[in-house]
């Protein structure tokens, strides 16, 4: 493209943003934005001699107080629809609302309200067939649309935003999208938790050894393990739905930030979009994303549960614990050493958590301090929103596939279960229960035998009796039928413990509780 001394066009793939920052430019300057031709797959090529003639005026949406067109870093640091263009679903759905509601408060004809909706219906049909040109000079979704809408309708299109600002019109695309979102996830972990609880049901008698400090402690079994992601899970899916029902609520008709003097109803846009009820507070309603503080934060927690288990996925298939197999679906190789299978998709869920904390962080950075009402601080809400909403369900989808297809090794989990002396606490436990031992004192003794067994280079189980009764003469035969790590799961038969009985009804108590 050739340049002349009044405008230059710059594509930033090839001009870095300090470069063009120092460069003499004009005022009419048009920045196009990677993300615009990189992260949008519908078709929305530049035409550059176009978006610099566009920059040459005023904002034909917002330029009547102005003269000249904005400077051309204003312009690039001011767009949004690199990013914004996901919500175009929700922002037609809007509209649409909208102007039926103003159809039917008198406040717009029946043509028009036939226009707009039918114009706004072909316009998201251009938009999903690939074929809609985003036009950065017109900033975001919502003037890109209503642009596109005025040269698909002419004047009818200026009459749809009558009672609307972009403040009001934003925040409601964006509870939309939020909501959707919340869905998904729950929709997702809920696949998640089916995985496990299938996996607890088969494995529900499977004995493993259980850690603290990732130190062998107790036996449990690996139906109970896994039954402990299900209740995290569990957890995350209640976050969102508290979530879900607080967001639930219609800023549209909030204005820019006062309401507005026409006769709207905005009871009825809430219920044509699915909202409970309007948003009590118009300040509020334009100013507010807690919504979305709150689908991150539930995110951010679910990505820590999601972590942990990428963890133990990691140890328990490496060649040193050998507890399970991911499958080759799951695993990558080597490009040096031909024997590695690396627990890659594990590993990734395990790191890609920073980006789903570093979302909520950086929300709430953004937030803080604000006075009421809307600034263009909150323009800074979605990018990371966006990433960490994607990110959030690959990893729920990657573990659910790991989950689903691993594979547990009832041998070594078994011998592992047994290493440790982790049966010590039945001792101290049988002690207590049948010789009437305090359990301070219960506790010494085993000690003692730990230490006379690990002297011995034996189990507890494999100590004799004399051995035992040399150490404290209350012991009896009879500790034998607890000290072997099949006997220690059985007698687990408190509410929420290991049990296998109890896994098994655990299975069928979570299968109603999460998946009814």
């Amino acid at each position: 493209m050739a340049e002349t001394e009044s405008a230059r066009a710059y594509v930033l793939e090839s001009a870095p943003i300090m470069a063009i920052i120092a460069a003499p430019v004009a005022k009419a300057t048009v920045f196009l934005i990677p993300d615009m031709k990189s992260n949008l797959n519908m078709g929305d090529k530049k035409n550059l001699d176009s978006a610099q003639s566009a920059g040459a005026g005023s904002n034909q949406m917002w330029g009547g107080r102005f003269a000249a067109a904005p400077d051309a870093l204003m312009e690039r640091i001011n767009a949004s629809i690199g990013f914004d263009k996901a919500l175009y679903a929700q922002d037609i759905a809007g509209s649409i609302a909208h102007a039926r509601m103003l159809g039917n408060a008198g406040i717009l004809s029946d043509d028009d309200v036939t226009e707009i909706c039918d114009g706004l219906a072909a316009i998201e049909a251009e938009i999903e067939a690939g074929t809609f040109d985003f036009r950065a000079e017109l900033e975001d979704i919502h003037m890109n649309i209503e642009a596109r809408l005025t040269d698909r309708i002419g004047d009818a299109a200026g009459r749809l935003h009558t009672a609307r600002s972009r403040n009001d019109q934003v925040a409601t695309d964006f509870r939309l999208w939020v909501r959707d979102a919340v869905d998904a996830a729950d929709a997702a972990l809920a696949g998640l938790q089916t995985a496990l609880i299938d996996q607890a049901e088969a494995h529900a008698d499977w004995v493993m050894p259980g850690f603290t400090h990732l130190q062998a402690a107790q036996p449990v079994t690996a139906g109970h393990h896994l039954l402990a992601y299900v209740e995290m899970f569990g957890r995350d899916r209640g976050r969102l739905t508290d979530a879900r029902a607080r967001l639930n609520e219609s800023p549209l008709g909030a204005g820019a930030l006062a309401g507005t003097s026409f006769p709207i109803d905005r009871n009825a846009t809430a219920k044509a979009l699915g909202f409970d009820r309007p948003t009590a507070n118009s300040l509020d309603s334009v100013s507010d994303r807690d919504f979305v503080l709150e689908y991150l934060a539930a995110a951010a927690i679910c990505a820590g549960h999601l972590s942990r288990l990428g963890e133990e996925l990691v140890i328990w298939s490496s060649a040193q614990f050998r507890f399970a197999r991911l499958s080759d679906s799951f695993s990558t190789g080597s490009s040096m050493m031909p024997q590695k299978r690396n627990p890659d998709a594990a590993e990734l869920i395990r790191g890609k958590t920073g980006r789903m904390i570093g979302a909520f962080v950086a929300l709430t950075t953004v937030m803080k301090g604000l006075p009421l009402a809307y600034s263009k601080d909150m323009q800074e809400d979605k990018e990371s929103v966006f990433d960490a909403a994607d990110t959030l369900l690959v990893c729920v989808a990657a573990a659910t596939g790991m989950i689903a297809d691993l594979t547990f090794d009832r041998d070594r989990l078994a011998a592992a279960a047994g290493e440790g002396f982790t049966t010590a606490t039945d001792l101290a436990d049988w002690l207590v229960r049948e010789a009437g031992v305090p359990f301070r004192e219960s506790h010494h003794i085993t000690g003692r035998v730990v230490a006379l067994a690990e002297a011995q280079g034996c189990g507890l189980e494999d100590m004799s009796l004399d051995d035992l009764t040399a150490i404290d003469d209350r012991i009896t035969a009879g500790v034998f039928d607890v000290l072997g790590v099949d006997n220690s799961v059985r007698s687990r038969k408190s509410y929420g413990g290991t049990a296998p009985d109890n896994v098994r009804a655990q299975v069928a108590a979570a299968r109603e509780r999460f998946l009814k």
